[in-house]
């Protein structure tokens, strides 16, 4: 069994290739990455280790590479012969890998009617469905409705910290423990792969809310009040018994709305929420707060993890005062190497924290909204004054 996955990083690596791996798969990794495609292809296998007490290693064997940028023919003959697709790139690259999985099942149809699934692994909603629609650009009308026979893009929720990290062994990815991959059944064509560590689901909203308004509500928070309280690292972070109590302060409250939406068992939830915390906690991944803090204008967007569950914690009449104190404080993150960062404290100068929530957030008609946000923040001011 063939898989093709796009990104050799080490999400691609540590986590969706070791699975892979472990479902019995032959791995081609697609990537522009001279060396680690070299490497891939002059040793045929790679570690994984566990970022835990353990420190225990895994060997993934039977993976090769190619560079999509000086072989694109090669990458379309792969995808022509190949089991099961999947990306972990990035969601700004997708729309730049499209034209060469389009060129790859042009030529797979023409010679092949076999199921093809093609997945994207990333950290966004609906990242299948919008490849798909990237992938669909480069192809014609004809060519799409053939294509449509055989192959499908179901969406997916992934889950696993693997932080920045170097070693002299460039293949070798720490990854910690925990890790969740969730795909949607109903979107699927063929016969259902057997991935062991694959959670497949009928409805995948909730799963990907749950992990949306959890997991990145809770790491950001996490990251923009460690950043506020002077911390390096998401671990020293997370030790701080005040940013601690907030952040699980917020999860109480976006726990609130995710039970009222999807009736997820409150017992069960708290213990989802409790393993989130304690993952955040784990001394053996060294995250930096600057990481997990880019991008913050994403972050702010109307549809991500803060604006999205404030928003509907408010249509439930229900002031999610610590997820407010959240969003507030990113408002202070500053970062020279971090150009969305630049661009909101660049906006910030000229303009009021109510026009930067309604540019970035989209909350025109939430005056109620932007007011509580606005009371945070100038008590957050007030307390940089102070110290």
């Amino acid at each position: 069994m063939l898989a093709i996955h796009f990104g050799a990083g080490n999400i691609g690596r540590g986590f969706i290739g070791q699975l892979l791996h472990k479902a019995g798969y032959e791995i081609c990794f697609v990537d522009v990455n001279d060396e680690i495609i070299d490497q891939l292809n002059n040793k045929r296998a790679y570690s994984v280790m566990l970022a835990d007490s353990t420190q225990e290693r895994m060997v993934i064997t039977n993976v090769r590479g190619i560079n999509s940028v000086k072989d694109p023919q090669e990458v379309a003959k792969v995808i022509a012969q190949a089991d099961i697709v999947t990306t972990a790139v990035g969601p700004s690259i997708l729309p730049k890998i499209a034209k060469l999985i389009a060129d790859g099942l042009i030529e797979r149809i023409e010679n092949s009617d076999k199921a093809l699934n093609i997945i994207a692994c990333e950290n966004m909603i609906g990242g299948s469905t919008f490849l798909r629609d990237e992938v669909y650009l480069n192809m014609t009308e004809s060519q799409k409705k053939k294509t449509e026979q055989s192959v499908s893009f179901p969406d997916a929720a992934v889950d696993r910290i693997v932080p920045v990290q170097s070693h002299e062994d460039k293949l070798l990815v720490a990854v910690e423990p925990f890790y969740e991959w969730v795909i949607d059944q109903s979107k699927m064509i063929g016969e259902v792969p057997a991935i062991d560590g694959v959670t497949y689901v009928e409805d995948l909203l909730p799963y990907i809310e749950r992990k949306l308004f959890t997991v990145n509500t809770g790491h950001a928070a996490t990251a923009y009040l460690g950043n506020f309280y002077g911390y390096n690292t998401i671990k020293e972070a997370i030790s701080d018994k005040g940013i601690r109590n907030i952040v699980t302060a917020i999860l109480d409250e976006t726990g609130k709305l995710l039970e009222r939406k999807y009736n997820f068992n409150p017992y069960e939830h708290n213990a989802y929420v409790q393993k989130i915390i304690g993952r955040f906690e784990n001394e053996y991944i060294s995250d930096e707060v600057s990481r997990v803090a880019r991008s913050p204008i994403r972050k702010l967007g109307a549809n991500d993890r803060f604006i999205k569950p404030l928003r509907e914690l408010m249509e439930h009449n229900i002031v999610p005062k610590n997820l407010i104190k959240a969003i507030a404080v990113a408002l202070f993150y500053k970062n020279k190497d971090d150009y969305e960062a630049i661009e909101l404290q660049g906006f910030l100068k000229d303009h009021s924290v109510e026009e930067l929530f309604i540019k970035y957030s989209e909350l025109p008609e939430h005056k109620t909204l932007i007011s509580l946000i606005i009371s945070e923040y100038e008590q957050l001011e007030k307390e940089l004054l102070i110290h």
